[in-house]
């Protein structure tokens, strides 16, 4: 049945343009609106009318969306309801909520645009994870509920008044047999998918003027798209510098002994590390959940909460002054695997395309090793599966490893000590096998609930923190003893650190007494036991490594081998979702925010206090060098440049 299109303000499926319409004429408002806004800053001729145009363009296909659930409904719903009376006023709320929504959008996109210049992206994303904070926030600076209920009495004045127009009336009284509307109704559903396929906002073209590429996107489709991408855009957001010049200078804040540039690299941090008489030594890199330093004795805890490791601590060599890069497993997973400053945005772990920068798996690969990932849940929580597999990783989890030996597990996984005999059956495969390995084994006990075996400690399951730790230093320290007992132990570099600290409140400033990590290396007979206390940050670590077994690679790694940085030229990278900085050894604190600011504070860091400080150039430039470079590798290797 063929519809013309002078027929079809008869068909059911007209009644999609009652939203559909709406949503291109706000949009259009809105863009006008936010043209005005900047227009100082905007150029004028065909580039602004590209960008009207190209925003109508991103409207429908967000309104493909927003549609398809009603599309569904009118082709489903039968004929008898839909002409009921009842029907039609809900209909009416239907549209009166729809302008509500559009128009509480709208006044929060020209919030957000007031504030950052941008349409909605992954700002607006975190915003959702810290919703308390940025309700209160809200309330305190804006009149709220005034606005919400004039937002609700325009949307449904709107409605009212387009309820009594003729047109509504006569789609109402349609009568659209079955067939015509699933004919018209299934091409219809197929138009966001190949929206999705066809349409994405790194693909859409690209203006000059970052202000007209804004006004090009809708809001909406890029809060999402946001969502799934997970990252910000660096140049758009943060203080940058010119290119020419990021390239110089992370040359320079990369560059040491043993590292060589060649003429033309395919990328500034690209260098050939050269080792020495190299080393096959077994690695087993324990990272352990939430074990702030201020935990261990060893660091000045005084509750004798790790017994074990700080007995291990004079058998070890202790790094003192590392600091976590972030505040969460995948920020210390990607820094600690991809020796990367934290980029802004999620973790590279959470991204779709996390498999296109080195990896310390790479690079043991390349040695003739087999990289094993072992984690006590479900791997694919937190893209954790996703990442270490496609980074050449074996998978070891709950969903690969038997059950019937399981002594105990809760909500996380499995308790620590079930975790460690895993990594040690496989190890005895792998050292039958002849084949060296290295495994990152991420543990879970130390994390709420609190909850462990019974009497392993003096401290009863699910006490709290205190329990949690004495037991994660209990199952290690069971670990190493009945890993001592194994022909592979005296082969083997025993690498213990942790994946951030348990406390890391607050958003978007950083506290740097909250970062401070312990890690112990320890190997008998080849690690010499003793203190580093060269201020570094969980980027250095697989740097060192590789440094201590004297391997030669390639590398593009943001990190060093401490061993050859003076102990005057440390410094370590540490973030959250937005907030990004570069503290160094005078404890100065330099940080990048969103809306191209920068803050700067001192650092006291035997009191733990930290207040505002003199900006100081040269660090600034620096701690934009790091994050700058490390935005540009990763958006030069997935083929999407940041500017």
């Amino acid at each position: 049945m063929r519809i013309a299109i002078k027929d079809f303000s008869r068909h059911r499926l007209y009644g999609l343009s009652y939203l559909l319409v709406p949503v291109l004429v706000t949009g259009l408002l809105l863009r006008i609106a936010l043209l005005v806004r900047t227009w100082p800053d905007v150029s004028n001729g065909w580039s602004i009318s590209a960008s009207l145009l190209l925003g109508i363009l991103t409207d429908a296909v967000y309104a493909s969306y927003l549609l398809l659930p009603f599309a569904i409904y009118l082709v489903l719903v039968p004929q008898p309801v839909f002409r009921a009376a009842a029907h039609r006023a809900l209909m009416v709320v239907a549209i009166a909520f729809e302008f509500w929504l559009l128009i509480f959008t709208s006044a929060s996109e020209w919030i957000f645009w007031d504030e950052f210049g941008v349409r909605f992206n992954f700002i607006a994303v975190d915003y959702l994870v810290y919703t308390q904070e940025v309700i209160d926030n809200i309330l305190e600076s804006y009149t709220v509920y005034p606005l919400l209920l004039v937002f609700a009495i325009t949307a449904i004045g709107a409605a009212m008044l387009a309820a009594r127009m003729p047109w509504f009336r006569r789609w109402q009284a349609t009568n659209t047999p079955w067939q015509s509307r699933l004919k018209v109704g299934a091409p219809l559903l197929l138009i966001p998918v190949l929206a999705t396929m066809l349409v994405g906002n790194r693909d859409l073209p690209r203006f000059e003027n970052r202000y007209l590429q804004e006004v090009s996107r809708n809001g909406a489709y890029s809060f999402f798209a946001a969502f799934r991408n997970n990252e910000l855009d660096y140049h758009a957001f943060y203080l940058d510098i010119p290119e020419q010049l990021a390239r110089e200078r992370i040359h320079d804040l990369i560059a040491q002994e043993s590292a060589d540039f060649p003429p033309a690299p395919a990328a500034p941090e690209h260098r050939h590390v050269m080792g020495g008489a190299e080393r096959r030594y077994n690695v087993i890199q324990i990272v352990v959940e939430s074990l702030s330093a201020e935990f261990l004795g060893r660091y000045g805890n005084t509750k004798g909460l790790t017994p074990n490791l700080d007995a291990l601590a004079e058998e070890s060599l202790v790094f003192t002054n590392l600091m976590a890069t972030g505040t969460r497993t995948v920020r210390g997973m990607e820094s600690l695997t991809l020796s990367v400053p934290p980029t802004p945005g999620r973790s590279i772990v959470k991204r779709p395309v996390n498999d296109v920068l080195e990896s310390s798996g790479s690079v043991f690969a390349a040695k003739g090793y087999q990289p094993q990932f072992f984690y006590g849940g479900y791997g694919y929580f937190d893209n954790m599966n996703n990442f270490f597999a496609r980074n050449g990783f074996v998978i070891h989890d709950r969903g690969t490893e038997p059950e019937d030996g399981v002594d105990f597990s809760n909500a996380w996984g499995v308790s620590d000590e079930d975790l460690y005999e895993w990594v040690l059956a496989d190890a005895d495969r792998q050292y039958a096998a002849e084949q060296p390995f290295y495994d990152f084994v991420m543990t879970t006990s130390n994390h709420r609930p609190y909850t462990y075996p019974e009497d392993r400690i003096d401290i009863p399951s699910g006490s709290g923190r205190d329990g949690a730790v004495k037991y994660t230093d209990y199952a290690i320290g069971r670990f190493i003893a009945a890993a001592r007992e194994k022909p592979w132990f005296e082969n083997t570099i025993f690498v213990i650190v942790a994946d951030h600290c348990a406390s890391s409140a607050g958003k978007t400033e950083l506290t740097v007494a909250n970062y401070r990590i312990p890690m112990l290396v320890y190997a008998p007979g080849f690690v010499e036991p003793g203190t580093f206390d060269t201020l570094a940050s969980q980027i250095d670590v697989a740097p060192t490594l590789f440094g201590m077994l004297g391997w030669s690679y390639e590398s593009e790694f943001f990190g060093k081998d401490l061993f050859k940085v003076a102990r005057d030229e440390g410094r370590a990278l540490i973030g959250t979702y937005q907030s990004i900085g570069l503290l160094d050894t005078a404890n100065h604190l330099t940080v990048l925010e969103p809306g191209k600011r920068s803050k700067s504070f001192e650092y006291d860091p035997r009191a733990g206090i930290q207040v505002a400080g003199r900006d100081v150039h040269s660090a600034l430039t620096d701690t934009i060098a790091f994050y700058q470079s490390a935005a540009d590798l990763y958006a030069a290797r997935t083929g999407h440049p940041t500017s």
